[in-house]
């Protein structure tokens, strides 16, 4: 797979791997074939704090075969009211450290490869070129702004996400791709075009976040990581997704490529 998102050739199923995955084997959609692709998937995580946290959890419980994170963090008692992959036994220990051992009790056939180290502009494409999808929980523009150039450059599918206090956002950007009509995918920097200047939103520990909150955009992110490994239903292509928990309230916004965006140029390689 050349994380274009064209499915993996199929891992073979181990017998005990039969019963585990048995509520996604006799979904018409997914299957066995479709859990072997699950188990042949290689996915980036782009930070492991709180939509990283449920991104690896259900990923891992779903069957996905090596799931790579990068973090360069330690675990401290002020994530714990959302970072649920950790716990307070892992104060201290780096967040990649952390979930890694998470998940080998939660699920033994999935591979964890950490990476306690910042994801830069000088090693984002090497890093994420090893792997076929990626899912950006990251907390800031600058990550996720070169996030989004690496995934471009390497021609890697990502599903990115970001959270505020009350609120959550989602897509998927695969612009190396074309659509039905051949045009461009969108980029990032589609839908924003300018990263915001430093310090002019407030960060999460500055202004709090509500602790449920990146579990419902982080279970949103990891059923759309399964969704391209898998092949079923509609992604978010050109779709941000926005939710609102006050109201419990969700709406889509439909975005194109824009010939004003700064990739504009590099062209699409990819076909529809």
């Amino acid at each position: 797979m050349t994380g274009t998102c064209e499915r993996p050739a199929g891992g073979k199923l181990a017998g005990e791997e039969l019963e585990r995955y048995a509520r996604h084997i006799v979904l018409r959609d997914v299957g066995g074939p479709g859990q072997q692709r699950l188990k042949a998937a290689r996915v980036l995580i782009v930070g492991a704090g709180g939509l990283g946290a449920p991104l690896i959890q259900y990923l891992a419980a779903a069957g996905v075969g090596t799931i790579g994170v990068v973090d360069d963090d330690t675990v401290s008692l002020s994530n714990l009211q959302r970072q649920i992959i950790h716990d307070t036994a892992a104060v201290g220990l780096p967040k990649v450290e952390s979930a890694q051992a998470s998940v080998a009790r939660l699920n033994p056939h999935v591979t964890v490869e950490t990476h306690n180290m910042r994801i830069t502009p000088e090693n984002a494409v090497e890093l994420i070129s090893a792997y076929d999808i990626v899912a950006d929980g990251s907390d800031n523009f600058a990550t996720r702004y070169g996030v989004s150039d690496a995934c471009f450059h390497a021609k890697r599918t990502l599903v990115t996400a970001a959270i505020g206090q009350f609120d959550g956002s989602l897509t998927t950007l695969k612009p190396h791709l074309k659509d039905a009509d051949g045009n461009p995918n969108p980029t990032y920097r589609c839908l924003f075009p300018n990263q915001p200047p430093e310090g002019l939103l407030p960060t999460c520990a500055q202004a709090g976040v509500l602790g449920a909150l990146p579990g419902i955009i982080g279970t949103m992110q990891a059923m759309e990581v399964i969704k391209e490994i898998v092949g079923f239903g509609e992604g978010l292509v050109g779709r941000l997704v926005l939710y609102d928990a006050r109201s419990t309230r969700m709406e889509t916004i439909r975005y194109k490529w824009s010939a004003k965006n700064p990739l504009n140029g590099e062209g699409a390689t990819g076909g529809a």
